[in-house]
């Protein structure tokens, strides 16, 4: 199994953080009274897809509660009477092997397309993707078991998409379930909601995240994962993007930059543009904008409620945090938030040059400050 294959949500065993969803979803099942739909929700990267297949796997192998369907598996396993008590299934068991490789007959994945001419995914998940889930759920099941749909994310459907689903959750199939993870489940149509039982998966603490980057990380030093685990806002998929794509350091670079407004340091500046507009930065570049709009996001919604430390990763950056606050408005500051988004979207679709991209966001976040 690759690193990239081990980190994944479909070949991921275990799940930290989320106890409580957890044995809500446990609990549901042992009574017997199991929900058609389930909405799993939450900010990107803190376990939703990661949850979704630890009880999609869980389903699939155990069938109905209270021994119904034990013993009557593909593979004839007999399956123990009494109630479990956890969601796990062993990486050696065929059913986790099975849905890892996208082999299992009664598991049903919606995600959005790879675009090979773009070479990224496209930006919706489009109707022809879940035109299939009610067929697919209206059979026999393939192993006698349970018909279980993964919808990641469905606030990424399209309407047409979005319809097609709402058609299959008014009339739920008999031994069927449908698991929608949102990241935004504000986008969703209402009558999909209410037809879910909403689960909420909370951010997840710097403790779990830092445990979290020993065990899957284990080359990150301490020190620089509570700095991720900060700069991730609880949220462990973005603490390994940012592992990954030397956040740390790129984030180093950005404060060195801000520290010398509210009259920027021109040279500084075009040197950090002439490294993001380099051939191979790409990833380096989306960080960055990333951080930007991090940083200037949080200076934003921390000063909204007066709050003046532990803004930032150090007591330097708090006060210059501070400093950024005074000498501008939330209003003006919020607007530049915007901008600097539109200028790295741009860039990103090559609508616009990256360095050019980086020296208006800077020179935009200056411009609102009070000299």
């Amino acid at each position: 199994m690759t690193e990239e294959d081990r980190l994944s949500p479909k070949t991921t065993p275990d799940l930290f953080g989320h106890e409580e969803a957890e044995n809500t979803l446990l609990e549901t099942y042992n009574s017997g009274r199991m929900h058609h739909a389930w909405l799993i929700t939450g900010p990107r990267g803190i376990g939703k897809a990661t949850l979704a297949y630890r009880f999609a796997r869980f389903l699939l192998k155990h069938g109905k509660p209270g021994g119904e369907d034990e013993g009557d598996s593909l593979f004839g396993d007999a399956l123990p009477s009494v109630e479990p008590d956890n969601l796990y299934v062993s990486p050696e068991d065929p059913v986790f092997r099975r849905v890892a490789s996208g082999g299992h007959g009664d598991l049903m994945v919606i995600e959005r397309e790879f675009d090979d001419k773009k070479n990224r995914f496209k930006g919706q998940i489009g109707v022809d993707r879940v035109r299939g889930v009610g067929s697919f759920l209206s059979k026999t099941s393939a192993e006698g078991g349970w018909r279980v749909v993964v919808i990641d994310a469905a606030d990424e459907m399209n309407r047409n998409s979005a319809n097609a689903v709402l058609k299959v959750l008014e009339e739920p199939p008999e031994q069927a379930v449908l698991l929608l993870l949102a990241h935004n489940p504000g986008r969703l149509l209402p009558t999909i909601r209410s037809r879910c039982r909403t689960l909420v998966l909370n951010s997840l603490s710097d403790e779990v995240i830092v445990d979290l980057m020993a065990k899957y990380a284990p080359d990150s030093s301490a020190e620089d994962a509570i700095g991720l685990a900060k700069l991730s806002e609880g949220s462990f998929g973005r603490a390994l993007s940012l592992h990954d794509e030397g956040g740390l350091d790129l984030h180093g670079e950005l404060i060195d930059l801000l520290s010398t407004l509210p009259q920027l340091d021109v040279e500084a500046l075009h040197k950090l543009g002439d490294k993001m507009a380099r051939a191979g930065a790409d990833d380096a570049f989306r960080t960055l904008g990333d951080l930007l709009r991090w940083w200037l996001g949080r200076l934003i919604s921390q000063g909204a409620r007066a709050k003046t430390s532990g803004l930032g990763l150090s007591a330097e950056e708090d006060a210059l945090m501070v400093r950024v606050l005074q000498s501008g408005n939330l209003d003006t500051l919020m607007d530049v938030w915007g901008k600097i988004g539109l200028l790295f979207d741009q860039a990103q679709s090559g609508n616009l040059d990256r360095k050019q991209a980086v020296l208006n966001s800077f020179l935009a976040l200056e411009g609102a400050l009070k000299r």
